[in-house]
């Protein structure tokens, strides 16, 4: 007979064993030689792997959740802050905004704003690039008209853009539509570009199925492979990014990355964390938030760290 001190293990072996079952994964090749790893859970779904890549390389909704904000009117909090070599705030912004449409049009109204340290030039500009950027996609103090929410066969380009502007659009191709090629970039070529065969073997791709506010989703995470040579390290932009994506609807509800680059002239080090909702109809971001340092020749690093959270949406 066996002894109770052995009856007793017996529950805590099943359930090691039931853990350890599911935990077994599959490894499955795609285009460019990469390697998908899959939870049993997946295995078990069924789930076709090489359309999930190619609807993933397709898909164009968190890029278009930005573009959407082109369209509708919404209050937003921002909170923008600038940090010393320390991680002490030396310059900061905590504003609340206002976006309405109409006709075609929209306009940001500032309704308060708490400013600290050195934020702005005499002048009333932005004393800091990184807050030149956050105004130039979430404000339009000067109306903008003609705008749309199309992402569909839209080219997107920097032809006919120059300084600020060019930068601008390049910077939001690279943080809102990570992945894509950025052109322009001096000595970055299509290193962005993850999805691409020759890249795509540089990273570890991972496919799981879990629970995100209540939502059964897919995380689906791209991490370069910790086994890289110095020659391939310097190919890698996109150091790792987990997208989460709604199990019926395959809209992005969320995406955290993380990308370094250094090329001599200019460097950076940034990771956003992109929470997304559905809103009428809408796919939309609700909160951004931004840790990161970047700097050129020639010019001061930054530090800087914000947070958008969106909210009140209106639909004209």
């Amino acid at each position: 007979m066996a002894s109770r001190k052995n009856i007793t293990a017996i529950p805590f072996f099943l359930s090691f064993c039931m853990l350890a079952q599911a935990q077994v994964v599959r490894r499955d090749s795609i285009e460019g030689g990469a390697v998908v790893t899959l939870t049993d859970v997946v295995v078990r779904s069924g789930m076709d792997v090489k359309g999930f890549i190619s609807r993933v390389r397709s898909d164009t909704g968190f890029y278009k959740a930005f573009r959407n904000l082109r369209i509708l009117g919404f209050s937003s909090l921002n909170d923008i802050r600038v940090l010393d070599r320390s991680g002490a705030i030396k310059a900061s912004s905590y504003s609340r905004t206002r976006q309405t449409v109409d006709r075609g049009c929209r306009h940001t109204e500032k309704l308060s704003e708490e400013v600290k340290g050195d934020f702005y030039e005499d002048d009333g500009d932005y004393r800091y690039y990184t807050a030149k950027l956050y105004a130039g996609l979430f404000f339009a103090f000067d109306t903008v008209c003609g705008e749309t929410n199309i992402v569909r066969g839209m080219e997107r380009g920097i032809a006919g853009k120059s300084g600020i502007d060019k930068h601008k659009e390049q910077l939001k191709m690279l943080f809102f539509d990570p992945g894509a090629r950025i052109p322009g970039i001096p000595f970055m070529g299509n290193k962005a570009a993850v999805f691409d065969p020759d890249n795509t073997k540089l990273y570890d791709l991972s496919i799981d199925i879990g629970d995100h506010d209540g939502h059964t989703v897919y995380i689906f995470t791209v991490k370069a492979r910790e086994d890289l040579s110095a020659a391939d390290r310097d190919l890698i932009v996109i150091d790792e990014m987990t997208t989460l994506f709604d199990y019926s609807t395959f809209d992005v509800l969320s995406r955290q990355y993380r990308m370094s680059y250094d090329a001599g002239v200019y460097h950076f080090h940034v990771s956003m964390d992109v929470e997304l909702e559905r809103w009428r109809g809408y796919l939309l971001p609700r909160v951004i938030r931004y840790v990161g340092n970047w700097g050129v020749l020639f010019r001061q690093r930054e530090d800087c760290v914000f947070t958008a959270t969106l909210f009140d949406f209106v639909e004209k």
